[in-house]
């Protein structure tokens, strides 16, 4: 049986074919909710609401329409509610990406990527976070992006390119710049004067 067919049935009131889907979609709901929200308890409570109000709204689905970008849309605007409701900043947590490894050093550097990545995450408008995880993390298309966050495409193309500038000048900006020596600070002051 295909996924049409289960939300046909989960339509008609078959919870176990709902269940079929909740059991298909709640990684990709999760993450996005974490992505926006940064928090790991946050983000269980945002995904299972997100499934609550997907199965009280399943009449209202448009079978035209693809169900995982209906299904993101309903997280992504739940979590904007989220955070307009909270403080600016939560706790950052770990959240499990990736193939573990044994090597405590590579580890180390994975964890520290995820949260720097978080962190910059953060930074971003609610608005912009959606576009961003739905872009790099599901490869969504800028037409899917654009129904979930209701605007135009081009409206998604310049966020996105706005986004990833606001985060290429954070990144850069978080990295330390290397140590000169004085001599070397000298002779660029000096060919900065025009000496």
């Amino acid at each position: 049986m295909d996924e049409a067919a289960w939300i046909q049935q989960a339509r008609e009131g078959d919870v176990g074919a709902f269940g079929r889907l909740v059991r298909i979609y709640q990684t990709p709901v999760y993450n996005l909710a974490y992505r926006m929200l940064g928090d790991r308890m946050e983000a269980e409570d945002a995904a299972q609401e997100t499934f609550l109000r997907v199965f009280q709204n399943l009449a209202r689905y448009d079978p035209e329409r693809s169900f995982r970008t209906w299904l993101l849309s309903i997280a992504a605007h739940h979590c904007v509610d989220l955070l307009r409701r909270r403080r600016p900043m939560l706790p950052l947590e770990e959240v499990s990406l990736g193939t573990m490894t044994n090597d405590p050093e590579t580890a180390l550097v994975r964890q520290e990527a995820r949260e720097q990545v978080q962190r910059l995450l953060m930074l971003l408008s609610p608005t912009d976070r959606v576009a961003v995880t739905l872009r790099y993390w599901y490869d969504s298309s800028y037409e899917e992006i654009a129904a979930v966050l209701d605007t135009t495409v081009s409206a998604v193309k310049s966020r996105l390119h706005r986004a990833r500038l606001a985060l290429a000048v954070r990144l850069s900006a978080s990295r330390p710049s290397p140590t000169r020596s004085h001599g070397e600070t000298c002779a660029l002051k000096e060919e900065a004067d025009g000496v």
